[in-house]
């Protein structure tokens, strides 16, 4: 398909949180609509602003898959501009440097891929657990079973574990193609089943996952009266030592998960301690989604045809500004009740 000579669609990069999700938001939209798009004031609020590795690394990426005019991508670029001309499906690999996050990573790719004419591979090498970001197994066992009730079939698998700051992470991607994405409707989570969990540790003492592991389970045992299955991978392999935390709860009708990172210094019953925290909120709340998944979700539902809609425990920061820059690609009807830090509920209409 040609690209169709309009002027771009003008992105303010500071506006709401002004961080990086702004940009790969508009770059999955620009590539699947095939509209073209400038924005400014990239990441202008932050200590570092404008594109950084892993934003270039996005835009690149996508450039590719899209076979992309671009403009102004340079490391500290505050303004870029994206053209894209299709989306190629096909096998392809990706290095976030250092250990810039994969999951951001494809927050600008996937969903363009899942919407190509045919089946992609995808191999990303960079971080795979880091701060800021969702781990990957966030991406595997909480948005793709989610995604999978609108119609996406991938398949995802770790080979390598990238921890902060060595990153060297390496995860596979099957893509399978949609023909049209289904409208969902996610507003109530229906019965807890079971609470399953994974200790993780690398180039780490044995006793550190094991201090995770019964720190989770004590807490969870005495104050949410639940046994849950909590597995201990030990030495996982990575190029540096790092634990993770993650805690799944399963529900009748929606998975979320918490999880929380060591770090130098950080004692493993404090590791434990976040995850369950998080976990605590969410399961004493009668929202269905976590605030994760609604920011991610978000870009899927505005593309399915009919009626989608979800309630979850808390409006973020990240939720609102990806319902502002979808409003600049899509004609659809976005309603939503709930302030900024309150739960709330967000529908789609798109005729």
């Amino acid at each position: 398909m040609d690209v169709l000579e309009e002027k771009p669609i003008e992105i303010d990069g500071s506006y709401g949180e002004g961080g990086g999700q702004i940009l790969r938001t508009a770059l999955a939209l620009s590539a699947i609509l095939k509209k073209s798009f400038t924005i400014h004031h990239i990441r202008s609020k932050r200590k570092n602003p404008g594109l950084q590795a892993q934003h270039l690394e996005s835009v690149e990426a996508l450039a590719r898959i899209t076979e992309a005019q671009i403009e102004g991508v340079k490391f500290g670029s505050q303004k870029i501009t994206f053209i894209p001309k299709t989306i190629l499906s096909g096998d392809y690999q990706f290095e976030v440097r250092t250990a810039g996050s994969v999951t951001l990573l494809l927050q600008a790719i996937f969903l363009p891929l899942c919407l190509a004419n045919g089946t992609s591979r995808v191999t990303l090498v960079g971080g795979t657990h880091v701060p800021w970001s969702p781990p990957f197994h966030y991406f595997s066992k909480v948005l793709l079973p989610t995604l999978e009730l609108m119609g996406v079939s991938t398949e995802a698998a770790i080979e390598k574990w990238g921890f902060y700051p060595k990153g060297g992470g390496k995860i596979q991607l099957k893509i399978n193609p949609v023909h049209e994405l289904k409208p969902v409707s996610l507003v109530d989570r229906g019965s807890l089943k079971k609470i399953r969990g994974v200790s993780a540790i690398s180039n780490l003492p044995r006793h550190v996952g094991e201090r995770q592991k019964e720190q989770a389970l004590k807490r969870i045992r005495k104050e949410l009266k639940i046994d849950p299955e909590i597995t201990i991978l030990y030495d996982v392999p990575s190029n540096g030592p790092g634990s993770f935390l993650f805690l799944l709860a399963e529900y009748e009708k929606i998975f979320a998960s918490f999880s929380s990172l060591g770090s130098r210094g950080k004692p493993a019953e404090k590791v434990a301690d976040e995850a369950v925290d998080s976990l605590k909120d969410y399961i004493e709340s009668d929202s269905c989604i976590d605030p994760h998944l609604a920011d991610q979700i978000v870009p899927f539902m505005a593309l399915a045809k009919g009626n989608s809609s979800f309630t979850t425990t808390q409006i973020t920061e990240h939720l609102l500004t990806n319902l502002w820059v979808i409003e600049h690609f899509l004609d659809v009807t976005i309603s939503r009740w709930g302030e900024k830090g309150e739960s709330g509920r967000v529908e789609f209409l798109n005729e």
